[in-house]
């Protein structure tokens, strides 16, 4: 080999040091989609969807467990549209704490920690809870997600939603 070939080689694969940036490349990954959810989750905190909506895959699933307003197993763009405009509409603040990322880019998987509550107008937090996200992503799509939360919670956010919801789409 030439000494330029051998020095690409050496970088690639980090050489006797056996740290490269091939060994580099899963961790730089992971920290890509990590600030990408987590300006995107910014984003919608401000009451913008369209930076997390653009991530999603067009037959996107995303499931919300339990017997509440807010429980279904949403298929496509459409209807999970439909469900994060309300979202952002009643106001709600989800907050991520941990965001983990493990895979390639064609197969990741992703599991987000996070807490979310409402405040009404008078500065009183109606609701708080707290859950996991699972989900996966495929070559920077969203493709599946999972929220996994205290459904009584949730279900009791319905009781104050009855008499103060916002009107809207």
């Amino acid at each position: 080999m030439t000494k330029a070939l051998n020095e690409k080689v050496a970088l690639i694969t980090g050489g006797s040091s056996g740290i490269g940036l091939a060994a580099a490349l899963p961790a730089l990954y992971a920290w890509t989609v990590r600030s990408m959810l987590r300006r995107n989750l910014r984003r919608l905190r401000a009451g913008d969807v369209r930076p997390l909506f653009v991530t999603y895959a067009e037959d996107v699933r995303f499931i919300l467990p339990g017997r509440h307003s807010w429980a279904g197993d949403f298929l496509g763009r459409d209807e999970v549209e439909r469900w994060l405009r309300r979202f952002v509409r009643i106001g709600i603040q989800l907050e991520p704490h941990e965001i983990l990322i493990t895979g390639p880019p064609w197969n990741t998987t992703v599991c987000l920690r996070f807490t979310d509550q409402l405040t009404a107008s008078d500065g009183e937090v109606v609701y708080g809870n707290r859950g996991t996200i699972f989900g996966k992503v495929v070559w920077g799509k969203i493709t599946y997600y999972e929220v996994n939360e205290d459904t009584q919670k949730v279900a009791e956010l319905d009781e104050y939603l009855a008499l103060h919801e916002p009107a809207g789409p």
